[in-house]
């Protein structure tokens, strides 16, 4: 069978990452990066792009041209920020002492936009005064776009944050900023900060104004995570690590149903249609994979399956599922869990509720279904009896590497619930509570020019204990690499298939062993072609 051709990015050995530019306002040298964000605007190449790691270098896919706005002095930008916020703080302390009611966000960056405004435009003619010419309007503009990201938004990390493009963020103190776009490598980009000092801080903005007023990153608290405005996910260290590390990623796939992620090639309909018919039918359902594969826009999918009118509880550590905004469902119970303030009283940090404490309460709702966005240590005891003791249909997500390590995974996580733990009462459990795990996998090619291929490769039903004492599994959808395929497709008819035909599954789509899949998948490397 003959795949048709990967549509990779072509591979240019001179493409470069960075820029530096003369003759600014104030006679700053500033950075840009080569796809036109902030900061600069593109003169002389300085080094070409590399992938992380200790293999060899690799080019980066050709850039097209674009648009760039006029560079700004980062030092201005933050001189008049300081200015900025002092002027605002006063303003909203006089309004606060003749109101009876609280500054709401809209007020506070209106009246901040109209501060900046009047900044910028004293620092222009200040600065025509002295240099004998006026910035344009766009270098003004600029300024105050720059100076009003870093007032209330993410400074000069934003632009990278607005790019849709862009899928991960990875910091290593304040110079060394990497940056992966959608099927291209990594590649660096210019710092985000003058220093880690001045990295901390932005980071502290951040905390208070998306931290919900417990979150913050300090000395004590030396670990931050934050959801961001779109949805991503931030987490910083420092304190523990010689400089500041921050990684952030962005889900592409925001409000993804099962036929939008056959469309993205992450299932074909076949699958798509037996994972919505095991939803309907209240099954358990785990997903599992590593970190980036597309674990929670799955499970986003899969949860919209479920009748508009069940009432759902949603429990994350920090909100990204966001299945109480979407719409599809009609009462949603959202829980997230809180960080502690740094102080430990009685072995554990003062005011920190987790998620396995949230699990109770939860229960307490009146709720048909209970979806953990992740479960991540000593909660998935308490989730493993919200599967076997509730109606069923029950979702959550854990971080695996492949498929037949989850039984042994969950066994790790359920051994720091407490010393009564064991490895046979934890296979007990996740053989009475699970019904189907979920594999989803990632191909990434693009270091040899291809793209990142994510896809579920396995669908595996737990039908009970075993005679070794651990959980028996049945393949019910997985790759076939004789043929080069390796996505799932078919395999063994699930023992519940009379109950997902009940809930409207067509048997006669696990007849095909190549699935709905037009062709194997199409890779550089091995698979089918």
């Amino acid at each position: 069978m003959r795949a048709s051709p990967v549509n990779g990015h072509p591979v240019n050995s001179h493409s470069t990452n960075g820029y530096s530019v003369t003759g600014l306002p104030g006679g700053v040298t500033a950075a840009t990066d080569a796809a036109g964000l902030p900061w600069g605007a593109p003169a002389q190449p300085v080094a070409p792009a590399a992938t992380v790691g200790t293999g060899p270098v690799h080019a980066v896919p050709e850039l097209q041209p674009v648009a760039v706005r006029p560079a700004v002095d980062p030092q201005v930008a933050r001189e008049l920020k300081r200015q900025v916020a002092a002027e605002l703080h006063q303003q909203l302390s006089r309004l606060a002492e003749n109101s009876t009611t609280e500054v709401d966000r809209a007020t506070r960056r209106q009246r901040g936009r109209a501060l900046i405004e009047e900044a910028v435009a004293r620092w222009s003619d200040a600065y025509a005064q002295t240099h004998g010419i006026p910035p344009t309007r766009e270098q003004d503009r600029a300024l105050a776009e720059a100076v009003y990201d870093l007032l209330f938004r993410a400074g000069r990390l934003q632009p990278y944050l607005d790019d849709p493009e862009i899928e991960n963020i990875l910091i290593n103190g304040s110079d060394d900023v990497w940056i992966s776009r959608v099927h291209q490598p990594l590649r660096q980009v210019p710092p985000v900060a003058d220093s880690d000092e001045e990295l901390v801080e932005l980071l502290q903005d951040l905390a208070r104004q998306h931290g919900g007023g417990e979150r913050s990153l300090s000395t004590a608290s030396p670990m931050l995570a934050l959801r961001l405005e779109g949805g991503m996910r931030l987490q910083a260290m420092t304190g523990v690590t010689p400089r500041p590390y921050v990684a952030i990623r962005r889900h592409r796939v925001a409000s993804a149903t099962l036929p939008d992620l056959v469309q993205l090639g992450t299932v074909d309909p076949s699958l798509a249609a037996f994972l919505g018919a095991a939803i309907r039918a209240r099954k358990n359902v785990m997903i599992t994979g590593t970190q980036g594969v597309g674990k929670t826009s799955l499970l986003r999918a899969m949860a919209a399956e479920i009748p508009p009118d069940e009432r759902v509880g949603t429990l994350e550590s920090e909100f990204e599922l966001w299945l109480h905004t979407l719409g599809h469902l009609r009462q949603v119970v959202p829980m997230e869990a809180r960080e502690g303030n740094g102080e430990r009283v009685d072995g554990r940090v003062a005011g920190e509720l987790t998620i396995g404490e949230l699990i109770p309460a939860a229960l307490r709702m009146t709720l048909s279904r209970i979806i953990v966005g992740e479960v991540r240590s000593a909660e998935v005891v308490p989730m493993l009896r919200v599967m076997t003791n509730g109606e069923g249909g029950s979702m959550c997500t854990l971080h695996a590497r492949g498929p037949h390590m989850v039984v042994d995974r969950i066994a790790e996580l359920c051994l720091e619930y407490g010393a009564h733990m064991t490895d046979s009462l934890a296979y007990r459990l996740t053989a009475n509570a699970v019904d189907f795990i979920v594999h989803v996998s990632m191909v990434d090619e693009t270091a040899v020019g291809g793209r990142r291929h994510r896809f579920v490769s396995h669908v595996l039903e737990v039908t009970g204990l075993g005679e070794s004492g651990r959980p028996a599994m049945n393949t019910v959808f997985g790759p076939r690499p004789d043929l080069g395929e390796p996505r799932a497709v078919p395999h063994t008819p699930p023992n519940c298939l009379d109950d997902l035909r009940r809930a409207g599954f067509d048997a006669g789509l696990l007849q095909s062993p190549y699935g709905s899949w037009s062709a194997p998948l199409a890779l550089r490397i091995g698979g089918g072609r």
